[in-house]
């Protein structure tokens, strides 16, 4: 049987949990690289397992290449479990550090002001600048550099796209049949 894929390339977010290995990560960005595949976001932190790391990685594919890159994934020997979020039912957030040139009084309680709007926190006060934290979606992010951008950013730091499934499904409901993926792993 012949299956039809879109091929209009857009955002798609994979989540992975692998083993926490030294060099796991690098051999996870080694095979997107050796595709071809662009990384458009990277994220990875300790999960609720010990040992246990949780790898977010967005990147631009149609739906041939996420699904070939998600069946590479599985082969990897650390990877234990691998997931495509749908957008639809899952909550992508990033969180970024924005500093900004505000010299005078009136441009720090313009920037603290629109920073409320957003819903941003000030962490940091000089008589220079002032840096501001947000987390949310990448849409809101974006606009609130967009509006701090007529004060002078100094410096952005942010992170990739954090994401998970909305209700009780977890990537722990699609995780590798162990008869099927792991036979190969405990036989070498």
């Amino acid at each position: 049987m012949k299956t039809e894929f879109n091929m209009e390339k857009k955002l798609y977010t994979l989540a992975l949990l692998v083993e926490d290995i030294p060099g796991v990560l690098s051999q996870v960005a080694r095979l997107f690289s050796r595709k071809g595949y662009n990384i458009e976001s990277i994220v990875s932190g300790e999960t609720d397992k010990p040992g246990i790391t949780r790898i977010t990685i967005v990147l631009l594919a149609d739906e041939l290449m996420i699904s070939q890159i998600a069946a590479q994934c599985r082969k990897l020997l650390p990877v234990q479990a691998v997931k495509i979020l749908d957008e639809a039912v899952s909550i992508h957030r990033e969180f970024a550090l924005i500093k900004v040139k505000a010299d005078d009084r009136n441009k720090r309680d313009e920037v603290i002001q629109i920073s409320n709007i957003f819903r941003a926190n000030i962490i940091d006060v000089s008589r220079e600048s002032l840096t501001i934290a947000i987390f949310g979606e990448k849409s809101k992010t974006t606009a609130l550099i967009g509006m701090l951008e007529d004060f002078g950013i100094l410096e952005i730091a942010k992170t990739g796209t954090l994401a998970i499934e909305r209700g009780r499904s977890t990537i722990y409901d699609d995780n590798k049949l162990k008869e099927e993926y792991n036979y190969g792993k405990n036989v070498l």
